[in-house]
């Protein structure tokens, strides 16, 4: 069986005016034009990892005249998005929010790690029940698990205060599944690619930057990076490896 072929894009945020930017970045704009560079490689499956919007619900109907509907978009909400307003308009095709998604011998776990009103994140103990059970049911299928908060450090001191503030408790439900293979967040607009050694082995660790703009890694204070606007590809292949990389817009 050839490898799942799978586009990571996160923190879009959109607005409801077409014309919406970022720190002077028309973000529907961006999005098109990374969705219009990352497809051209074939791709099975979209996972669109939270702050789809910024603060805006009308953002959500620009999202959705942005996508193929031939290829299915798992979606979690971020910091940003307004959960309401994001279940009631993504609840269409090709779209599917939260829950988990077999595909060939993967499950895709998908986690809800909003805090309302909050910019950190958190993973209640539904979430976290939702979690050991989607993967106890699944043994014999290779797991990547999904989220929006950074579950690690990322080397910045004032993105790490608004991390995964229970990060802790999620790894202790991954450490009790050997078939868990990779942990992808957004959030941090920035790419880190990483490893974390359990007692029953080794899990890729993967951030992926937004389709706008940058935050610059590896500093104390809040600071825009240079870098243009990017995404993740990853093959997941049946012997249970992750492939990736990370695109930039060109």
């Amino acid at each position: 069986m050839t490898a799942v072929r799978v586009l990571h894009i996160t923190d879009t945020h959109l607005v409801g005016d077409p014309a919406g930017r970022q720190r002077g970045l028309v973000v529907l704009d961006s999005l098109r034009a990374v969705l219009a560079q990352a497809l051209r490689e074939p791709t099975d499956l979209i996972l669109l990892t939270g702050d789809i919007v910024h603060d805006d619900p009308s953002g959500y109907e620009r999202l959705r005249e942005a996508f193929d509907p031939s290829i299915p978009v798992l979606c979690i909400p971020g910091n940003h998005d307004v959960p309401q307003a994001m279940r009631a308009a993504l609840d269409v095709a090709p779209f599917r929010i939260g829950g988990h998604h077999d595909i060939g011998p993967w499950r895709v776990v998908m986690l809800d790690s909003q805090q309302p009103g909050q910019v950190g994140g958190r993973l209640g103990e539904q979430e976290l029940r939702r979690l050991d059970e989607a993967l106890s049911e699944a043994p014999q299928r290779h797991a990547l698990v999904v989220m929006h908060h950074p579950p690690i450090a990322m080397g910045s001191a004032w993105l790490d205060a608004i991390g995964l503030d229970n990060a802790t408790d999620f790894f202790s439900v991954l450490d009790r599944h050997a078939h868990v293979r990779g942990v992808l967040w957004g959030h941090a607009h920035q790419a880190l690619d990483d490893e974390r050694r359990g007692p029953l082995g080794t899990v890729q660790l993967m951030a992926t930057p937004s389709t706008c703009v940058q935050f610059r890694p590896q500093v104390p204070d809040f600071a825009i990076d240079e870098r243009p606007p990017g995404y993740r590809r990853l093959a997941l292949h049946e012997d249970g490896r992750i492939e990736t990389t990370v695109g930039w817009l060109e």
